[in-house]
């Protein structure tokens, strides 16, 4: 699985970007083509025009976006933010684009669900977009029940434009509500991933409340340890998850059972890996498991468990 912020921010934002996330989906599409690219991608800032026709080009055979620009939280935010709202932060009381988030899945998709984040918890420049979560279901050939996969890009630090205090309690309120998206969409008989742009990097007081929110294990801190992982990327330091925006989290489930094995990074300038971003690709490979005695067939032959519906 690949996390990927393509950096598809529109004008006046970012100008001459056409080229390169033209490049990012002919090279996805290529390695599909020999068989060496990520099964399922995250993206993010799937934003101008050139980076819809980027991740299309990719050519997955599923791909679901969300949330739309017009789409309504069923959450609402419990508090306000500190301070006044600035219109020219870009806190204008609508949202100017969509999220910019999409999963694009050589795999079937059996269902999927996005909801952006409450109204009250963006804090600068992110209100102009529609953030929030998506969610797909993917069906694996062969495997004894589907993966829950969750992408999110929550809202950044100084390129908000506002506060430090404004823009940390934008994220925790986020975090919350990510939790309870969660709570209510995965269905724990399926092991789930969730990656995204958390916008945590060196940011411990965000990354402090996000963890005690998350049940799901980390990839940095699984992968941490000598010989738990093949890690294929420069890590610094005993915490290398707080260097990075761009992260994956794991839970595994009683039927089956996954694991990180191997991390790695994508168009990050190194040889044959070109940087067409601002962000590296996050790639981990997982490792999927299940008891021999558990047959697909059977398993398919349960009535899935329906998506809840979200309550206030």
């Amino acid at each position: 699985m690949l996390t990927y912020n393509i950096e598809g921010l529109p004008w006046p934002a970012r100008t001459g970007r056409g080229d390169k996330l033209q490049q990012i989906g002919e090279t996805l599409r290529q390695l599909r083509e020999s068989g060496d690219a990520p099964d399922v991608v995250l993206f993010q800032e799937m934003f101008s025009k050139s980076a819809v026709r980027s991740v299309v080009a990719a050519d997955y055979p599923a791909l679901v976006a969300g949330p739309a620009r017009k789409q309504r939280s069923v959450y609402t935010a419990e508090t306000a933010l500190p301070g006044r709202a600035k219109a020219g932060k870009g806190e204008l009381g609508l949202r100017l684009m969509h999220s910019g988030l999409a999963i694009a899945s050589r795999y079937p998709m059996a269902a999927s669900a996005s909801n952006p984040f409450s109204r009250k918890t963006c804090a600068g420049f992110d209100c102009l977009a529609n953030k929030g979560v998506l969610f797909a279901r993917i069906t694996l050939p062969g495997v004894p029940g589907p993966i829950d996969v969750f992408n999110t890009h929550m809202n950044s630090q100084g390129a908000s434009g506002v506060s430090a205090e404004r823009h940390l309690a934008s994220h925790n309120a986020q975090a919350v509500e990510l939790t309870r998206f969660l709570a209510s969409t995965w269905d724990r008989r399926n092991p789930a991933i969730f990656g995204g742009d958390f916008n945590m990097r060196q940011a411990p007081e965000r990354y402090d409340v996000f963890r005690r929110l998350q049940p799901l294990a980390l990839v940095h801190e699984h992968c941490l340890p000598e010989g738990q992982c093949d890690v294929r990327m420069s890590w610094d330091g005993d915490a290398p998850w707080m260097d990075t925006q761009d992260l994956q989290l794991f839970a595994t489930s009683a039927q089956v059972r996954i694991r990180p094995i191997r991390v790695e990074a994508m168009f990050d300038g190194s040889p044959g890996n070109p940087q067409l971003s601002d962000h590296d690709g996050l790639r981990v490979i997982y490792e999927i498991s299940w008891d021999a005695r558990l047959s697909a067939s059977n398993l398919c032959a349960i009535e899935p468990m329906p998506i809840p519906a979200h309550e206030e």
